[in-house]
């Protein structure tokens, strides 16, 4: 910790933190450059035959990003934005390496966004270049996870039925959807769109304007609406403003003061959560009385 401080970027709390969450380890340009270097010559495991896959964007193994250019590290997981160097506060960290704490010890931290095919001499060689690691423990080395998924706006209906096999219905991660809590929403909309075609009742989806229409849209059909780059081109997505439909944008605010730069950014996304808001409590209210409709009738 001599090299190394305690911060999280633009010293944000997050659930439970204190906004002092992450170790952060800083790099001049020199070390950059080395650490980069090092990641590009360093012995990696390859592909099997069978693992002909490409790899998902969102979870780029950590030299893979580096080959892309020598900037893009420092541009993605090492990005020094929002940190101050407790040790060095008037000079700015060219790259900064984060690590989480992973147990309510604090003996385990996982050193975020480091996915890696780097053999394991390799990382343990390559990773204690970066300052205040240098005599690390390393209690599990990296890998990467196979990210399985259908290419869904292809083989899925809008009801999350198979095209070709419309009594098989998939949830879930595998259906195109990043993320714990998105995966969980599609698996429960799933699952209250099979409850009402076996009572009879016609599954309907929740409106494109709320969060898990809106990932549904793109699992289902949206992505290929705006966007067809060929069958590579869809890509799991976690849920983000940019799924949404359109609104008009706030121009002044309550008082009525224009609104400008990033206050008109914030507006419009509070305007799309009370549109997302309103919709999904009268689609859950229309849901609630087809059920009791068909309570009495059936």
């Amino acid at each position: 910790m001599g090299k190394a401080w305690l911060q999280s970027r633009y010293d944000k709390a997050g659930p439970g933190g204190s906004g002092a969450d992450y170790v952060n380890c800083p790099l001049d340009r020199t070390q950059y450059d080395g650490f980069v270097d090092a990641l590009l010559a360093g012995e990696k495991t390859e592909f099997k035959e069978f693992e002909g896959t490409p790899y998902f964007d969102g979870c780029l193994p950590i030299e893979v990003m580096a080959s892309r250019g020598r900037e893009t590290l420092r541009h993605g997981p090492m990005k020094p934005v929002g940190l101050t160097n407790a040790h060095q506060p008037t000079i700015k960290p060219y790259a900064v390496v984060q690590l989480r704490q992973d147990n309510a010890l604090g003996t385990l931290f996982n050193v975020v966004g480091f996915q890696t095919k780097l053999k394991y001499g390799e990382q343990t060689r390559i990773f204690r270049m970066i300052p205040g690691l240098e005599r690390a423990e390393f209690a599990r080395l990296g890998g990467l996870h196979r990210n399985t998924f259908l290419n869904s706006p292809r083989v899925l209906d809008p009801l999350l039925r198979l095209k070709a096999m419309p009594r098989l219905r998939f949830a879930g991660q595998i259906t195109g959807c990043e993320g714990y809590v998105e995966s969980a929403a599609i698996g429960l909309i799933a699952g209250r769109m099979a409850a009402a075609e076996r009572l009879g009742q016609a599954a309907s989806r929740p409106p494109a304007t709320t969060a898990i229409g809106a990932l549904m849209n793109h699992i289902t059909g949206g992505h290929l609406e705006t966007i067809d780059l060929g069958p590579r081109s869809f890509q799991p997505m976690n849920i983000n403003f940019g799924l949404f439909p359109p609104i008009a944008e706030p121009r002044v605010d309550a008082e009525g003061k224009r609104l400008r730069g990033p206050e008109r950014g914030i507006a419009r996304k509070r305007a799309l959560s009370a549109r997302a808001e309103r919709d999904l409590a009268a689609w859950l209210l229309s849901e609630n009385q087809s059920g009791q409709t068909l309570a009495r009738t059936g």
